[in-house]
């Protein structure tokens, strides 16, 4: 976290150029990830306007306007931004790779308030293959048993949530608990806890806003997608976690 400005440019550059790369072929990633098998129940004869409505298909989101740039744009900032606070280490072999997979969820699942086991699956089992390489052949095993233990913890929590039923909480927020929590835990405790907690305050903030604005109690038993502020906890902890000197430390 002390490396020279050079190298932090460097490093930020670096993340910056390839994130960015990567954001641009979120398109084609979205486009990619097969529809789910209609259910026989999708839509009940007695529906309402008021009813969440259809699904909308991953190739009319892929196809946007702009998409890809915009994807692009989010991707690099972001990548800069782990770049800078992460500089020229071990880090960055998965984290610059999650950044266009982790905007790439963040537009699906705000548009179809699912994030497909097929992008988060592969994309946690190759950054848990990444830290464990790194972290065996580096010798940093506390990072890596710390990093290991939070991605169960944080998959637990959020099971624990997602089985009592909680309020805009699904399956696919549990699956991608899981890498979230890795990339923090290796960071450090302070990541982990920042990262939550950015999470889920911006996740519950608007729902709340809403309620107020329109004076109706039922939107805060809506179902919200959560993907998008998980990720943005994620960028919040790994960015300003080393920030923080409570409750585990410097």
């Amino acid at each position: 976290m002390n490396a020279p400005v050079n190298e932090t440019l460097l490093a930020a550059l670096l993340a910056a150029l390839l994130a960015g790369v990567g954001g641009l072929l979120v398109p084609r990633l979205v486009a990619r990830v097969p529809e789910p098998a209609p259910k026989a129940d999708a839509i009940p004869d007695d529906a309402t306007p008021d009813d969440e409505p259809a699904k909308t298909p991953y190739a009319v989101i892929a196809a946007r306007p702009g998409l890809g740039l915009r994807s692009a744009v989010v991707s690099a900032v972001s990548g800069a931004l782990v770049g800078a606070v992460t500089g020229l280490d071990w880090p960055l072999l998965w984290l610059v790779p999650l950044v266009p997979v982790a905007v790439a969820l963040s537009v699906i699942d705000w548009h179809t308030k699912l994030l497909p086991r097929v992008i988060v699956i592969p994309a946690t089992l190759a950054a848990i293959l990444l830290v464990t390489v790194v972290g065996l052949a580096t010798d940093q095993r506390d990072a890596l048993v710390r990093a290991l233990v939070a991605m169960v913890v944080g998959r637990s929590f959020f099971w624990v949530l997602w089985f009592v039923r909680s309020a805009g909480m699904g399956f696919g927020d549990v699956r991608l608990a899981a890498p979230v929590g890795l990339v923090l835990g290796w960071a450090g405790w302070n990541e982990v806890a920042l990262g939550l907690w950015v999470g889920f305050v911006s996740f519950a903030l608007p729902a709340v806003g809403l309620a107020i604005v329109r004076r109706d109690r039922t939107m805060l038993k809506k179902s919200f997608p959560f993907g998008p502020f998980m990720v943005l906890g994620a960028l919040a902890g790994l960015v300003w976690g080393t920030a923080l000197s409570w409750p585990f430390g410097p």
